[in-house]
């Protein structure tokens, strides 16, 4: 298990839930457990530790970022998952993203073409006792067709549109083209 010494980060971890989700619309209770429960700091650097729970991306190596709080909590509830929820997540960075979808979804797909990203986030989601994640390396644009249907595609890649093949394989898609922009696009 990771543990990190502060009891100040059980204190950081409540105030992101109330001033960056709770004050700005995030209303669904498993996100906001979630998120309340699962320690950010771990997901991140040393270096940038200290700043976990700032309302702001971070630098996570390899040129990427983890998300900002606000911006995971949104494409969560943007997707309408529910326990009993298959999700495929491109672009698994730290590995944040996913043990946050993990703790609300049956089941979770993550892929990521960083090698080393992955092994970190496996790793980082193992050590917390998460289990129900399938972890992948490759190119996102490909989708995962045999495990598809989804119930819902997660694209944390900064991709600007979602490649067509995934309009088959998810009734719900949440993209975010930026840190700070996201669509979602319902698929019947």
């Amino acid at each position: 298990m990771i543990t990190i010494k502060s009891t100040d980060w059980r204190a950081q971890r409540r105030r992101m839930v109330r001033q960056h989700l709770r004050r700005r619309g995030v209303t669904n209770r498993r996100i906001l457990a979630a998120m309340g429960s699962i320690p950010r700091e771990a997901f991140v650097p040393t270096a940038v530790r200290r700043r976990a729970y700032a309302d702001g991306p971070l630098p996570i190596g390899n040129g990427q970022t983890i998300s900002q709080p606000y911006m995971v909590a949104l494409m969560t509830e943007e997707t309408g998952i529910t326990r009993k929820s298959r999700v495929l997540e491109i672009g698994t960075g730290s590995g944040y993203q996913t043990a946050v979808l993990a703790r609300i979804a049956w089941h979770v797909w993550t892929k990521e073409r960083v090698s080393q990203l992955l092994a970190e986030a496996a790793d980082r989601l193992r050590k917390l006792g998460i289990t129900n994640v399938s972890f992948m390396h490759g190119d996102g644009a490909l989708g995962h067709p045999s495990c598809a249907p989804f119930d819902a595609i997660v694209v944390t890649a900064a991709a600007p549109f979602p490649p067509p093949l995934y309009w088959n394989s998810c009734r719900a898609m949440v993209v975010s083209s930026s840190p700070s922009a996201i669509s979602r696009h319902n698929i019947s």
